[in-house]
């Protein structure tokens, strides 16, 4: 594993995982249903970070730069996407909270 990549996602593997939540994601797919607010957020989140960062392309090839503001956007909304994912998954129990931190 090399350590030097910058992206990098951790996952602890819980001691017990909650029997409800499967539950919940075998049937009818009730766990998706769940993460509705969240998703349609994102979506949201996604198009503006879309139309972002195709501005950052022209300010990094003009400046060399990407923004500080613009990258914690971006950042932000891949680990909220990656929050959501990991929980409808199963592989952790914690809710993905309502934020880009």
């Amino acid at each position: 594993m090399n350590d030097e990549y910058p992206v990098r996602v951790a996952i602890e593997v819980p001691q017990r995982s909650s029997r409800i939540l499967a539950l919940l994601g075998i049937l009818f797919f009730l766990k998706a249903i769940i993460l509705l607010p969240s998703v349609i957020v994102l979506w949201f989140l996604a198009v503006a970070a879309s139309i972002l960062a195709w501005i950052g392309y022209w300010v990094v090839l003009f400046t060399g730069r990407m923004p500080a503001g613009l990258h914690g956007f971006l950042t932000g909304v891949l680990r909220w996407q990656t929050r959501a994912y990991a929980w409808l998954y199963g592989l952790t129990d914690v809710y993905p909270p309502f934020s880009l931190r």
